[in-house]
């Protein structure tokens, strides 16, 4: 799959309820184990433009914390969030492992852009302090019409040869029960849920607007030289997501299911 390029503005224009599960993530980790006076430790492994890694140094305001992307684009927006506990730094997570020791490593949004996750997991909880914390969670939708309704186009045979490689595949994010006997067999205390949230966003094409900021990326970049065609697919795609996402007066309903995983190493 082509890494996509991100832009940060487009992604930050539904800020609200792509926060709203980091936070229902964030309410489930534990405290943190004790810590000397320099504070606690945090990893925050795909931390987009950092308004939401700023919330974890907000709620740790004693801890020193880093949040990690591989995208430029991202971690230019993310300096404006820069403190003395708190900076930003590029990491390709399929290759990214601890160099020093976590309190808390925590990942929203992120996971299903990293082919083969699972088995990272042993080194990030080999870099946790006994008794901190692995959470995370991850669009559990890649059934859902926005994202089959792409894949089926993006295989037609206009574009097939185009595309076909870039789309996210169905098994980018595992079911429930396989993160939770992964982590468990690693030794965590470990609660796995799955939510699914009715968004109601607002505008004309609000879901296309939507997906724009994430699920379309990789499209987008790979048709970013041919404008002509990228309209195109654009228009297309928008045509079938206005049937399959009828438009009400109170705004359009994008029902939208996430994978949440909170893991605690056992001290």
């Amino acid at each position: 799959m082509t890494n996509p390029t991100w832009d940060p503005a487009q992604y930050l224009r539904h800020a609200g309820n792509r926060a709203r599960p980091f936070t229902d993530l964030l309410a489930r980790v534990p405290d943190l184990p004790a810590q000397p006076p320099a504070g606690p430790r945090i990893a925050d492994l795909g931390c987009g433009p950092g308004t939401l890694t700023a919330v974890l140094a907000d709620r740790w305001p004693t801890a020193r914390v880093t949040g990690y992307d591989n995208s430029r684009q991202m971690l230019d927006r993310a300096q404006a969030h820069a403190g003395a506990h708190l900076d930003f730094a590029y990491a390709d997570l399929t290759t990214w492992a601890p160099t020093e020791t976590y309190d808390l490593i925590v990942s929203n949004a992120a996971l299903h852009w990293v082919p083969g996750h699972l088995d990272a997991f042993p080194a990030w909880l080999d870099g946790l302090t006994p008794g901190g914390t692995f959470a995370f969670q991850v669009p559990h939708n890649i059934d859902a019409p926005l994202h089959a309704l792409m894949r089926e186009l993006g295989n037609t045979p206009r574009w097939k040869d185009r595309l076909g490689h870039v789309l996210r595949s169905e098994d980018s994010v595992h079911a429930p029960d396989v993160y939770l006997d992964r982590l468990a067999r690693l030794g965590c205390d470990t609660d796995v849920w799955t939510t699914t949230y009715q968004h109601v966003l607002q505008g004309e094409d609000a879901v296309l607007d939507w997906v724009k900021g994430t699920g379309l990326r990789p499209v987008l970049t790979a048709l970013a030289d041919d404008p002509e065609a990228r309209d195109a697919f654009v228009a297309d795609y928008r045509g079938l997501l206005r049937e399959a996402y009828p438009r009400h007066d109170y705004g359009t309903v994008l029902p939208f299911r996430r994978l949440f995983a909170v893991a605690r190493k056992k001290a």
